[in-house]
């Protein structure tokens, strides 16, 4: 039985964590899940936008307790087999040719902000609590760190990550780790708002602006780096797309590219 509730409608798709009775939490088999949904979602040209949900009062808990006892016993062979599962997901998520929205309507806790951060948007409830419990139980954030660090900045991750505290939607957004904070009746709407934002943009563009974050962020302004920006808006400038979005623009008309 699946983990996930997949739904496509106008051009939005929306993966819904469905274990409830645990709070989310995931395990080797939700992880698989995960992994194959938003790697076939990428890749339907009519999918514009992934929308990352949860049902239930929890967002995610982190790893499900059932697992984490069969962990309790494996080998290092076997974690470092166990934890490239954990890692492929949230690359897939993170690399993701489709932008993607966390909608976060409840506490997320250890993996869970794995999963927040590795998506590209995120939009919380004013009553959601954040924590990176690991240290707590002795061990250490390692395979989401990359996503949560680069969300959080690097400072507020020393706080979050060493002490293991929980912190409020507030501070999250403080702290950048999301985006948006809202009431609970005003998630929906939110959510609503940026996905189809996102589907009124050019879907080439959008594939293309989302692989330049990934090449420019963090890196040097080097001759290298700025040759490579010219040549890409060279390129996008000689698209169908990118020339179609031009002559719209010129014309005020809509382009080709809006639904109906």
């Amino acid at each position: 039985m699946s983990h996930l509730i997949i739904e496509v409608a106008q051009a939005v798709a929306t993966v819904t964590l469905n274990r409830p009775e645990v709070r989310n939490a995931f395990n080797d088999e939700v992880i698989l899940e995960l992994t194959h949904a938003f790697r076939a979602l990428g890749e339907r040209d009519e999918v514009r936008c992934i929308v990352l949900a949860a049902a239930g009062t929890a967002y995610c808990a982190g790893a499900d307790l059932n697992w984490m006892k069969r962990m309790a016993g494996y080998t290092r062979e076997q974690n470092l087999a166990d934890a490239g599962q954990l890692g492929e997901m949230l690359r897939t998520i993170d690399q993701c040719p489709k932008p993607t929205i966390a909608r976060v309507q409840g506490d997320v806790y250890a993996g869970g902000t794995g999963l927040v951060a590795a998506c590209d948007m995120a939009v919380a409830v004013d009553t959601a609590n954040f924590c990176l419990s690991e240290t707590r139980i002795g061990l250490i954030p390692a395979t989401i760190s990359p996503y949560v660090v680069r969300a959080m900045g690097a400072r507020a991750a020393h706080r979050w990550f060493l002490t293991a505290e929980r912190f409020s939607a507030a501070e999250a957004l403080r702290i950048g780790f999301v985006h948006e904070v809202v009431a609970a009746s005003e998630l929906d709407a939110k959510v609503n708002e940026l996905s189809r934002t996102l589907v009124n943009c050019g879907p080439a563009a959008v594939k293309a602006t989302k692989q330049l974050l990934h090449e420019v962020a963090g890196k040097d302004v080097t001759p290298q780096l700025i040759d490579m920006t010219v040549q890409c808006i060279a390129d996008v400038r000689v698209s169908l797309e990118g020339r179609e979005g031009v002559q719209a623009f010129l014309q005020k008309r809509k382009p080709a590219w809006l639904l109906p």
